[in-house]
């Protein structure tokens, strides 16, 4: 009977320590999110759990006032109850001078063995699984026991925040969410199947808008279609029918020197009301948004949501037209991949597992994609993988030059009026070790 009460007292024990484990490791490890979301649906215990991640000295001393109390009495009956059975038993095969201290070893190692098992290893594996199931479950009895204890884990956290105090140890909680912790929880959704491969990638692309600048999305100077302002029917017909555009750039005489832009449906209307002559001139031609090329493409949002514009010129410094950047350009970056060209317009053609061609106007961050490329050096200083060339070459390219990069080789196959028109990149023999130089 008396070995059956210090089993039972045992027991108890472990269920009291397997209690403090289980609480410690859940109250802790309860995300935010998910409590704000329990509590906005009517459960008022989110909001407790809550209130004391906000505040959790008096929680965390009381748990380590429970374990340790818990694992000192546990080792005091248990080995007292355990080692008389433990020497009796080991006494029936060996009766030498070191059976005491046999008795004492195995049933401290029985104890310790329950301990670490039951109250400790199994509960905190429980809690680590679904935290906030398991803190919602124990929070009503946590909040109990701290205010039993209350005066003395006072006591403690005097004595704690002293000595954070002496070493200057900060003991604020830094709970400021980041774009790489979003990221890396997008990243997790995917990983999980939360997320579908297309709903990662849009995410991912989202995120993008905040570093990638209007030169990376927007349609170069040399590939801007435009009307002059003497410009003929003809050739406005030709340019119409021949390039499927919703709005036209107009200039005087050349591209620099903007006046506005003419949407495409309104010369339409006057081709339909069989009007001898399309005439630019102020009742066609709109105002257009002008645009340094140092925005990001999140500020280019803005920018279109306030003026009501969905057109845009991009300068750069000098007053030169750069390019222009429509609504419709930035959203093709963010479905990026889903919304691909037929494939002989690619920028990015994969002609086998080890090499690719690349058309020289490609962004950066197109390249960093597709072939899993962390970072490029300077990167602020360019724009596409062309400017990395030349950056990198530190003169103008000529066919055969070439680049090693992350393990791969990027090499000039064709430059048209000193631009660079077509890159050939392939992977790097393992064995070649240098992550970067110049050929």
């Amino acid at each position: 009977m008396d070995l059956l009460k210090e089993l039972l007292i045992i027991t108890a024990l472990i269920l009291t320590s397997s209690f403090f484990s289980i609480s410690e490791i859940a109250l802790a490890g309860a995300r935010k999110i998910k409590l704000k979301l329990l509590s906005e649906s009517g459960d008022d215990r989110a909001d407790k759990i809550l209130a004391l991640q906000e505040n959790s000295a008096n929680f965390f001393a009381t748990s380590q006032i429970g374990l340790n109390a818990v694992a000192i009495l546990g080792g005091i009956v248990g080995e007292g109850a355990l080692r008389p059975y433990f020497i009796d038993w080991i006494g029936g095969f060996y009766q030498g001078q070191y059976l005491e201290n046999l008795g004492f070893f195995s049933s401290f190692f029985v104890v310790t063995l329950l301990f670490i098992l039951f109250a400790d290893l199994i509960p905190k594996r429980i809690a680590m699984i679904n935290p906030e199931k398991a803190a919602l479950a124990v929070i009503n009895p946590v909040l109990f026991v701290i205010s039993v204890f209350k005066p003395l884990a006072w006591v403690i956290n005097v004595l704690a925040n002293l000595i954070f105090r002496i070493f200057k140890i900060e003991t604020t909680r830094e709970d400021s969410m980041t774009f790489d912790d979003i990221s890396a929880v997008v990243d997790a959704g995917a990983q999980a199947g939360v997320l579908q491969q297309q709903e990662h990638h849009f995410i991912e692309n989202i995120f993008e808008l905040e570093e990638r600048t209007v030169p990376s999305s927007m349609t170069t100077r040399e590939n801007v279609v435009f009307f002059t302002l003497n410009e003929s029917e003809q050739s406005i017909r030709q340019k119409i029918a021949e390039y499927p555009y919703s709005k036209f750039l107009v200039c005087s005489d050349q591209i620099d020197q903007v006046i506005g832009y003419v949407d495409t449906k309104d010369i339409l209307v006057k081709i339909m009301n069989n009007q001898s002559f399309i005439q630019l001139n102020e009742s066609t031609i709109r105002n257009v948004l002008m645009i340094p090329d140092t925005l990001t493409l999140s500020e280019l949002l803005d920018r279109f949501r306030a003026s009501k514009e969905k057109f845009a010129v991009v300068i750069n410094e000098y007053a030169l037209v750069v390019g222009i950047i429509t609504l419709s350009d930035i959203m093709i970056t963010v479905m990026g991949d889903w919304v691909v060209p037929i494939e002989e317009d690619q920028q990015i053609i994969k002609r086998d597992e080890h090499s690719w061609l690349i058309d020289g106007t490609t962004p950066i961050e197109d390249i960093k994609h597709a072939l899993s490329i962390n970072d490029f050096p300077d990167w602020d200083n360019y724009e596409t993988i062309a400017g990395f060339m030349m950056f990198k070459l530190r003169k103008i390219p000529r066919p055969a030059d070439s680049v090693i990069h992350e393990g791969y080789k990027f090499e000039v196959v064709d430059v048209d009026h000193y631009k660079i028109d077509q890159l050939l990149v392939t992977k790097v023999i393992e064995n070649q070790e240098p992550n970067e130089e110049l050929v």
